[in-house]
């Protein structure tokens, strides 16, 4: 597989970030610095966050304040974080269960309590900081739509229940009526209701950036890093190139997402660009019916939906899968995020009116939508820590569409790593989120094989 490409100009505008912020496009200095302690490439949730942290470190610690420069290749927030659905929505169960036959019940259940630990971490951080970003807290709803899917995630979650997994204590499943009226979802099999969070993703960032900026931080916006130096030079440096000049930094961190490989080429088979696509809804009466909680509406392994409701009424929906996943190239691969999916542009017209009971004579309406382009792991777990082979350099890249409630506290690991010299397995971080050479060697590309047996499936069934 070539290396990524990287990220291209003038993406479609998302809900999000259609307002926009000073800071979007802010340079702190005129030219980038020549050099620095630490570059953190990406201005997105992971490179934020870990400034935050690494900061926050030198304050407990009582260290000098690191001088750090953010290279972004576009806007702040510009990438998956800025486009993504709202959703800070730990996963208990449906991750956690497949894991417990391939790897057994600890690690299922270290998966679980490290989602569950972010959104408790990040909600006591909004609060402490006072950050403005329209965090909820609240509980989420999983409807699930035929019995097939419905069944085999029961068993799967029956099976981390009976093994003692703590946080299944907070999830509650329904079934038949009670399902579709505890999700309000038409036809639900079954839902599962826990514990969850939403919020602006866009303004988070923001909030946690300005604290940066604030410390002496340098962000370099519109300033992608085209080439970084494998190996540190005579004096302990290494050399990061961009179009404006280089940067010769001790340490960097990749926060690079979807375009790790254009920069870290051995990751081109390990980290793959996956477009998607998200809409914002408006409800064409007022009031709206309520949606009190958040939701996935999941039709079968592979499409789903994924919503929550804004607090002016609106909704934000992603998802549509159905309508283009069996096309791999208008989704994997694909870093084109300036450029709607044609096939499934349409399919959130008149989606609430379909989905949900109540909101049949709303008038509800698409008012947005948008692409964005996550990284997905080809062996479906994010790829934290220290490069491998790569002194003095660390990453934070390959969530998988699902980096809400696995960054913030995967990017306090890796500031222990880069301000403590910490090892991994004292960060608290699951232990197959460390990036290993092991992982890199492997042919294993799950995207793909869930892909084809989807495909297979099919066409048995129009057989």
């Amino acid at each position: 597989m070539p290396i990524s490409p990287f990220p291209v100009p003038n993406a479609t505008t998302s809900f999000w970030r259609a307002g926009g912020h000073p800071l979007d496009s802010h340079r702190s200095t005129v030219d980038v610095p020549p050099e620095v302690d630490i570059a953190v490439i990406g201005a997105g949730y992971a490179g934020v966050a870990c400034v935050y942290h690494i900061l926050d470190l030198c304050r407990t610690k009582g260290l000098p304040v690191a001088r750090i420069v953010i290279l972004e290749a576009r806007e702040v927030c510009s990438g998956a974080t800025g486009r993504n659905g709202g959703h800070l929505k730990p996963d208990p169960y449906y991750r956690p269960s497949t894991l417990a036959q391939s790897h057994g019940v600890q690690v299922a259940a270290e998966f679980a309590s490290f989602e569950v630990a972010n959104l408790y971490a990040l909600k006591k951080v909004i609060e402490t900081e006072g950050i403005d970003c329209d965090f909820v807290y609240t509980r989420a709803v999983d409807a699930l739509m035929t019995t097939p899917i419905c069944d085999r995630i029961k068993t799967g979650v029956e099976l981390l229940k009976k093994h003692g997994v703590k946080v299944m204590d907070d999830v509650y499943f329904a079934k038949g009526a009670e399902a579709e009226q505890l999700s309000g979802v038409k036809g639900a099999k079954g839902c599962f209701s826990y514990t969850a969070g939403h919020l602006w993703p866009y303004k988070l960032v923001i909030g946690l950036l300005e604290k940066t900026l604030a410390a002496g931080v340098n962000l370099q916006t519109n300033t992608p890093v085209t080439h970084v130096t494998k190996d540190l030079d005579a004096a302990g440096f290494l050399t990061l190139t961009t179009p404006r000049g280089t940067v010769r930094a001790k340490k960097i961190v990749y926060a690079t997402n979807g375009y790790t490989s254009s920069i870290l080429p051995e990751f081109a088979a390990k980290i793959v660009p996956v477009r998607g696509i998200c809409s914002h809804i408006r409800p064409g009466k007022s009031p709206a019916p309520l949606l009190p909680h958040s939701y996935i509406v999941r039709w079968s392994e592979s499409e789903y939906e994924y919503l929550i409701p804004r607090l002016d009424g609106s909704i934000v929906v992603g998802g549509a899968r159905s309508k283009y996943y069996s096309d791999l190239d208008t989704w994997y691969d694909n870093v084109e995020d300036d450029k709607l999916i044609e096939s499934a542009k349409h399919h959130f017209d008149g989606y609430m009116q379909r989905v949900f009971k109540g909101w049949e004579n709303t008038g509800a309406y698409t008012d947005k939508v948008w692409t964005g382009i996550m990284g997905y792991s080809t062996d479906s777990t994010p790829h934290v820590g220290r490069v491998p082979g790569r002194p003095n350099q660390f990453m934070l890249a390959g969530f998988t569409g699902h980096g809400m409630p696995q960054i913030f506290l995967s990017a306090k690991g890796v500031a222990a790593m880069v301000v403590d010299g910490a090892d991994f397995k004292s960060t608290g971080i699951p232990r197959l989120y460390e990036a290993t050479e092991e992982r890199l060697n492997s042919t294993k590309n799950n995207i793909l094989d869930g892909w084809r047996a989807c495909q297979n499936a099919a066409v048995k069934g129009q057989t």
